[in-house]
């Protein structure tokens, strides 16, 4: 493998349109209290109401199904067009992947919605094994759930 080859392994990345704005998309990725309900990497628990998040530079935390505590650094933010976010352990610096969700309109109240998963700058030897294991296809699952959310309009809490 060359070290092109490795740098493209290193980022995992979907698209696909969704039939729903890109306000009803972003405000089910950006309050973390609702991801849980989409990951389709089935690694998220829940998350405490009252996160969303507004701007880089806020902070959400995740509680993981194992049990563990995720803070994540929000790096990239355009209210409905993109965010993007490290996780870290709490209290520590991010590993170095990054989450990644960019929303295009379509037209009408379609959305081109891209889910990536960049490990590119991941340092840590001991994460790479989990990092390798995120496939398109967990990427495409989560994608798909949020699609199904913000389509069918169960995405909103009532």
């Amino acid at each position: 493998m060359t070290d092109d080859d490795a740098e493209v392994s290193r980022n995992v990345k979907v698209t696909r349109e969704v039939a729903a704005s890109v306000e009803v998309i972003f405000d089910l990725i950006a309050d973390p209290s609702q991801q849980a309900r989409w990951d389709g990497n089935d690694n998220l628990a829940e998350a405490p109401v009252g996160q969303r998040v507004r701007g880089a530079g806020d902070v959400f935390t995740m509680v993981l199904t194992r049990g563990s505590v995720r803070e994540n650094h929000v790096v990239e933010f355009e209210e409905a067009r993109r965010i993007a976010w490290l996780p870290a352990d709490p209290g520590q610096r991010p590993a170095g992947h990054l989450w990644r969700w960019e929303l295009e309109p379509t037209g009408g109240s379609t959305t081109k919605v891209t889910h990536t998963y960049d490990w590119s700058q991941l340092t840590d030897e001991n994460r790479f094994a989990r990092a390798r294991s995120t496939t398109s296809e967990m990427l495409q699952a989560s994608l798909d759930r949020l699609a199904d959310l913000a389509e069918t309009g169960t995405g909103s809490r009532t």
